[in-house]
């Protein structure tokens, strides 16, 4: 059943108070995502333009100042379609800081790079990803069922379903929009290079082994990589590296910006296909990576998210750093506990150079326990 609620955002009282202080704010984010939603949501008095339309777009490209003269609050999606109206955009707020614009973009490689170049110190910028369990209301719901649908708006709302959902989000966005940006002739080459990548969700990235399967080298799995990552398909994890005794991991880990995207690449077609699956347990660590990144970009911050690895195989999943003190987590998908899950908690304040305020063993069962040094919290319940 198809639902017309609007799901708030935890990000919304960040932007409210950034616009008090900033003419403009600028939202990147995966397509899909729901910027433009929020926005009018939060703003519905600016009136709303999508470089989308291309009526709409040529007006703004042949007289950019008559387009961006129309209204004094103005909305424009997609505005990396039409970078000239940057410039324009930072000279009437310098003339007028009483003039508003709300900016979004799906391609960060474009879109930030304009408006770091063309609006310094002027916007403030903001970067929304697929929903938190909280916000597209699934808590409590069946493990599988979550990791295979993902947390797209569309889909937490019942406005559509994963199965047409994600082979339209392939074909339309990664085969079309991110394969024409890299003037990529081969797209089975390139198609298996993100599937490939969907395979190793939680792993170490190695671009020459990468490249070794693809057929190309590891510079072009390098720029391919970047490109996917500022696309918000793909997300790499910064190992935790301060200045220690102890060898530790510099590689970075690879994961999906959405379970569900990843479940489609890597050819899984049902729930029930997923439980089975080998992949399972590092598609629910995914999950649970990207809702301790979400809760720093909800905040309005960047990074602070990091995994513990050293050379001799200790190894923690999540690091979340705030405010100089750390969040350490372990994700395990059993349903059972086990004590040898709170082995590495038990030691990792030993391992790192700050304080670890919360130590937390993440994972599908049910039994709960929030007394003691280690927490143990389904999934669900995570709460950040």
């Amino acid at each position: 059943m198809v639902s017309d609620i609007y799901l708030e955002r935890n990000i919304e009282e960040v932007i409210k108070e950034a616009s008090k202080y900033f003419s403009v704010i600028s939202v990147t984010g995966p397509r899909q995502s729901g910027k433009s939603t929020m926005l009018m949501h939060m703003f519905p008095h600016y009136e709303y333009f999508s470089m989308k339309d291309m009526n709409i777009r040529d007006f703004a490209e042949n007289d950019p100042v008559a387009f961006l003269n129309k209204h004094q609050h103005m909305m424009i999606d997609e505005v990396q379609k039409v970078p000239v109206l940057l410039e324009y955009i930072q000279g009437i707020v310098d003339k007028d800081p009483a003039r508003k614009f709300l900016l979004t973009g799906s391609s960060n490689f474009q879109m930030l790079h304009s408006v770091a170049e063309s609006l310094p110190g002027r916007a403030g910028v903001f970067e929304l990803l697929p929903m938190t369990q909280a916000e597209g209301k699934q808590e409590g719901r069946n493990i599988d069922e979550l990791l295979f649908n993902g947390l797209y708006p569309a889909i937490c709302t019942g406005k559509n379903v994963s199965k047409f959902f994600y082979p339209s989000y392939v074909k339309t966005y990664i085969e079309k929009d991110v394969r024409d940006f890299l003037h990529i002739q081969d797209q089975m080459q390139f198609m298996k290079f993100v599937k490939l990548c969907a395979a190793r969700v939680g792993a170490l990235f190695n671009a020459s082994e990468i490249g070794n399967e693809v057929g190309v080298d590891s510079k072009t799995i390098a720029r391919w990589l970047s490109v996917l990552q500022a696309s918000y398909i793909i997300t790499l994890l910064p190992p935790y590296y301060e200045n220690t005794t102890k060898r530790l991991v510099k590689t970075p880990k690879l994961y999906f910006n959405d379970t569900g995207l990843a479940c489609y690449l890597l050819d899984i077609e049902s729930p029930r296909q997923l439980a089975r699956d080998k992949m399972r347990g590092a598609i629910f660590e995914n999950l649970i990576v990207m809702e301790a990144l979400k809760h720093r970009h909800n905040q309005g911050k960047d990074g602070g998210v990091y995994f513990y690895r050293d050379s001799n195989a200790n190894e923690v999943d999540i690091l979340i750093k705030e405010e100089g003190e750390f969040i350490a987590i372990e994700v395990k998908s059993s349903e059972t506990y086990n004590k040898t899950f709170e082995k590495a908690l038990k030691k990792i304040d030993s391992w790192v150079n700050c304080p670890v305020k919360r130590k937390i063993v993440v994972y599908t069962g049910d039994f709960e326990n929030y007394e003691g040094d280690i927490e143990l919290v389904n999934y669900s319940n995570l709460k950040l």
